[in-house]
């Protein structure tokens, strides 16, 4: 099934193997690193549960960045709505940020979870409080913030909200 989550440039699409290769190459710098994982990382562990969605974001046909939205017990720790997913592990690989990339990605994502994952209405995520930068980011896409906070293993996180 094609996506209708796209602009001129810029897709989201759901992970295929055939992307693989492709991932393989992604680099994020160590820094980021704190605060997210490599795509084929995320992809391939085996605590994400297996109705997770993996989602690429790309350039014409390069995946220039990912993200997985999860389901279950972990969507559990954010939202207490059971149609919730929550946002993991969102990165745009490092030799493409700075492009808008990211802010193109997020602004696809209510029709990406329309299309996707139709029972879903809500996607919800913690962000480190010491992550600025996404901070302004999930604002700007639409996320909410409810005054929640998480206590994440690397330190406490806004929880965002984003309603379908």
């Amino acid at each position: 099934m094609e996506s209708n989550a796209k602009n001129q440039t810029v897709s989201l699409i759901e992970y295929k193997d055939t992307y693989e290769h492709l991932l393989s190459g992604y680099h994020l710098p160590e820094e980021q690193q704190t605060f997210t994982s490599l795509p084929l990382q995320k992809i391939h562990n085996p605590d994400v549960s297996e109705t997770s969605t993996h989602v690429l974001i790309l350039e014409g046909d390069r995946p220039v960045g990912y993200f997985a939205l999860e389901d279950g017990e972990k969507a559990r720790r954010y939202s207490d709505n059971p149609n919730a997913r929550v946002l993991t592990s969102f990165s745009i690989d490092s030799n493409f940020q700075g492009r808008g990339m990211a802010k193109e990605g997020l602004k696809l994502l209510p029709s990406f979870v329309e299309a996707y994952i139709p029972d879903s209405d809500e996607v919800v995520l913690g962000v480190n409080k010491r992550n600025t930068a996404a901070i302004g980011l999930y604002l700007k896409t639409g996320f909410v913030d409810e005054d929640e906070v998480y206590e994440g293993r690397k330190g406490p996180q806004h929880v965002f909200h984003l309603y379908m």
